[in-house]
């Protein structure tokens, strides 16, 4: 990698619900934009223009389904890896990161908006 593929990333990541999102991600798997929304509890244009961002970092990539966008974390090279490995542990000791969670296992896939 180079330094400025190393500040890109630490760019993406500089941003608390980028953050946020990425815990998601790295906990769920795959998720719609509105359960990310919901979990979150920020509006659906945040949550969009951070998913952009993320993406165009390349650290999440999307599928449609019908009018739906399901975002996942794309695959990366082993320093992604090891950092969203790292970052996956430690948030485990985070209070915002685990209510997050915790709002969407609560909620459950089946009473969501997809």
């Amino acid at each position: 990698m180079q330094l400025d593929e190393f500040s890109n990333i630490f760019k993406s990541l500089s941003e608390p619900v980028r953050l946020r999102v990425m815990y998601l991600l790295l906990e769920r798997g795959e998720l719609c934009v509105c359960d990310i929304v919901s979990s979150l509890e920020v509006s659906q244009s945040v949550v969009s223009r951070h998913l952009a961002y993320l993406r165009n970092a390349g650290l999440v990539s999307s599928r449609r389904q019908g009018v739906w966008i399901y975002y996942q974390l794309a695959e990366s090279n082993d320093f992604i890896r090891q950092l969203l490995a790292l970052f996956k542990q430690s948030g485990e000791d985070c209070v915002t990161l685990k209510g997050d969670l915790n709002r969407l296992q609560a909620e459950g896939r089946e009473s969501s908006c997809c």
